[in-house]
């Protein structure tokens, strides 16, 4: 992962259907970023039915900008984001005031090959979906746009998918 390379399939998978076992994912679940090759999305089909996709569209500059920015509680995991989502003291947890650091996938370089990967592996899967499964789509491309903005719009979308 922080030669920002995919966990492999095999591995995902397994711990992917044994977290979907779960009570608690009778309801309902989110996937983020998973499936995330062709290979992992026809071996989903095994033991899951996919309800809805939701595509994030952001600039590459977005997401570079946006990862490499952020910065992690090294004691509680508390996010932050030295552009956007500042703690009140530079460098110290607004929680638990724990050192913030850098994750080591989250420098340009790692992202960069992050993004090389995703458009290799992760692109087909638009195509493989389109057709069986419905989408909902959010486009970025303001880079002060809040997370808050986003999930808004999708919620909005989700809910006229299902009034169809």
């Amino acid at each position: 992962m922080s030669a920002g390379e995919l966990v492999p399939d095999k591995t995902t998978q397994t711990v992917l259907r044994e977290r979907l076992s779960e009570d608690d994912t009778e309801r309902g679940f989110i996937l983020d970023g998973y499936p995330r090759t062709l290979e992992q999305a026809k071996a989903l089909t095994d033991f899951v039915k996919i309800d809805v996709i939701i595509n994030l569209v952001v600039s590459k500059w977005i997401i570079i900008e946006r990862l490499s920015s952020r910065r992690i509680c090294k004691n509680c995991g508390e996010v932050y984001n030295v552009r956007f989502l500042k703690p009140r003291m530079e460098g110290v947890c607004d929680k638990c005031g724990g050192e913030l650091h850098q994750r080591v996938d989250d420098t340009v370089e790692v992202i960069e090959e992050r993004l090389r990967v995703y458009e290799k592996q992760t692109q087909p899967l638009l195509a493989y979906y389109t057709g069986r499964v419905p989408f909902v789509e959010f486009k970025c491309e303001d880079i002060n746009t809040p997370p808050e903005v986003a999930v808004e719009e999708i919620l909005k979308k989700l809910k006229n998918l299902e009034a169809r």
